[in-house]
């Protein structure tokens, strides 16, 4: 193991990241911006702890809320020389807990943790005579998690989320809320949620487990804390008891997980829920080049933000770079485009493992595949499935080859695109559910299934078009073709992101994608705290680029109002200095 004293902990840190190490033991909140360090602030507070003699290493626990960020939190405590700390997600401690509590607590077999919803949902569905697809199902397991992650039953749910837009029509949902849970009970079953609530159960209603742990764990350290649900708040409450040495770290502005329940009222009231805290700040961005940094600082403190008051003002260390640019789609369309600038950019000298594709939706990846798929490019899909590897797309393939099958020779490209379009609905796709699926009236699942198969019957069109005489077998044949030549392995490549699956990622290059009025900010959002989280999500996809930053719509559409913004910030730096030089264009 590494031999660290206290002082070799806090060599190379900032004076704020040093201040967070060195504060003495008691409620401490850090409001860490995008680039900051904070993982590194947290790491070396947790060090210097140890080192100082202060702590012992066991007795702390370090929470996050992915098993990726639980696990770079593990390795850089190890480097540290403090590999005796627990490094944990919300929902791995809390299973641990469960596991070790269990038989003599409670007695007989621990339930078994579903791995999915989906098919409680299906069943519970069935018991009220009602059907659904795929998307829709989604968006129901979506939505119950939800509620149990505010702390709600069915019946409080029916109460109390009377606002909220209901996933189903067909049936009240607190009725699908409470088969479910039925379903789940009859099948000796829990999910995710249930490990927290029973967790939490455990630690408010057993004093001799609730004292075993506080025993065990004196000290909590919790990274990205502005994604913190009512429950984990309620758990980690549990958790310390009478203790307050509880730090804290997040940034309010990247709070974009508020349809699973994540808030970031408990980072912004911590001061007032622990009076003696200690605050510090987090703002020497060591990511972003000035420029970038322009960019977010403009789109985050606009005053229409309600958050503006509070937000971190980011300070940029790395120096100049390219100014970002705002590209409004041209004749090859915003995919095409798009490929031709990361052709540019490769002959550069970047490399494609350098650059990322952002998009507010999973279906927007469709047409970014296959332009760059034509352009010979090497992509990767991160936090998703290449689009021809979708269940959705899977699915409609099956059914166009099915049409292709029956032989049914249509007498014109018109023709053959009903033939394809009757298929898929057996899927239940129809091209009449396009407004639905603009307005916002089907959920954010549906609404991306509904778009990707749209994506599919759009690329069969072109081909029909391109070859009037193509018939149900050849659209299929060329259909298939481009699967195929999706699927060659890209290790390295250009990566194609979710703006949610990009959070806690950075490359040299990012293009920002598709901002357009409906994607960004999205159609669902229409009170201004869904407007608002959009911006922060924007926020988040922007401060994923190190230098390179290119922004574009498809012109034929209204733009986004969040470029009016960045508009003035990339005006102000172009100013300030006229030297710089373009990212590519």
């Amino acid at each position: 193991m590494i031999m660290l004293d206290s002082d070799d902990v806090l060599s190379g840190l900032d004076p704020e990241q040093r201040a967070v190490a060195c504060a003495p033991l008691g409620p401490v909140v850090v409001r860490a911006g995008a680039g900051t360090g904070k993982t590194r602030a947290i790491t070396h507070r947790i060090a210097y702890l140890v080192h100082a003699g202060l702590v012992p290493a066991e007795q702390i626990m370090a929470l996050t809320f992915t098993t990726r960020a639980a696990g770079e939190l593990a390795i850089r405590l190890r480097a540290l020389g403090v590999p005796g700390v627990q490094a944990r997600t919300f929902h791995s401690a809390a299973l641990r807990q469960l596991n070790h509590f269990w038989p003599h607590e409670v007695g007989g077999a621990m339930p078994t943790v579903t791995p999915s919803k989906s098919a409680l949902v299906t069943a519970a569905l069935r018991r009220l005579g009602v059907s659904a697809n795929a998307a829709t199902i989604g968006d129901i397991a979506g939505e119950i998690e939800w509620a149990k992650s505010m702390v709600m039953t069915p019946t409080q749910y029916a109460q109390k989320a009377d606002d909220r837009a209901a996933p189903l029509t067909q049936v009240p949902f607190g009725q699908v809320f409470a088969a479910y849970e039925n379903e789940k009970l009859a099948r000796g079953q829990i999910d995710f949620e249930d490990v927290l609530l029973l967790a939490t159960a455990l630690m408010e209603e057993d004093g001799s487990a609730a004292e075993e742990v506080q025993q065990r764990y004196r000290h909590y350290i919790v990274d990205e804390y502005q994604d913190v649900s009512p429950l984990q708040e309620r758990l980690l409450s549990a958790w310390l008891g009478d203790s307050r040495s509880l730090t804290v770290v997040g940034d309010a502005a990247q709070t974009i997980y508020s349809f699973a329940g994540a808030t970031s009222q408990f980072l912004d009231s911590f001061s007032r829920r622990f009076p003696t805290a200690q605050s510090f700040e987090l703002f020497r961005d060591y990511r972003s080049t000035s420029e970038v940094v322009a960019v977010a600082n403009a789109l985050l403190l606009a005053p229409q933000w309600q958050g503006a008051s509070t937000a971190v003002r980011l300070e940029a260390q790395r120096g100049s770079g390219p100014l970002p640019r705002l590209l409004p789609s041209g004749p090859d369309g915003e995919a095409g485009d798009v490929a031709r600038r990361i052709q540019e950019q490769q002959q550069a000298g970047t490399a494609l493992s350098d650059i990322a594709v952002l998009f507010r939706t999973n279906a927007q990846s469709a047409t970014i595949e296959e332009a760059l798929a034509q352009a010979d490019i090497a992509y990767t899909v991160r936090g998703s499935e290449r689009f021809f590897d979708r269940a959705d797309i899977k699915r409609a393939m099956t059914l166009i080859r099915g049409a292709a099958r029956a032989g049914v020779a249509a007498e014109s490209s018109d023709a053959v695109l009903d033939d394809i379009v009757r298929a898929l609905e057996a899927m239940g796709w129809s091209p009449s559910q396009e407004a639905a699926a603009r307005s916002g009236a089907l959920g954010l699942a549906a609404r991306e299934s509904w778009e990707a198969v749209a994506a599919l019957v759009s690329a069969a069109r072109d081909l029909v078009q391109t070859d009037p005489s193509m018939t149900v077998v050849g659209v299929y044949a060329a259909l298939e073709k481009r699967a195929n030549d999706h699927h060659g392995s890209a290790v390295e490549g250009v990566t194609l992101a979710t703006l949610h699956a990009a959070k806690g990622l950075e490359w040299k290059c990012v293009h920002l994608i598709g901002l357009n009025e409906g994607l960004m900010p999205l159609v669902h959002a229409r009170t201004q705290e869904h407007i608002d989280e959009e911006r922060r999500l924007l926020y988040v996809g922007i401060t994923r680029a190190q230098s390179d930053l290119l922004l574009s719509w498809d012109a034929q559409k209204p733009r986004s109002r969040f470029l009016s913004d960045i508009e003035t910030a990339v005006a102000s730096s172009s100013a300030a200095s006229p030297a710089t030089s373009p990212a590519a264009d």
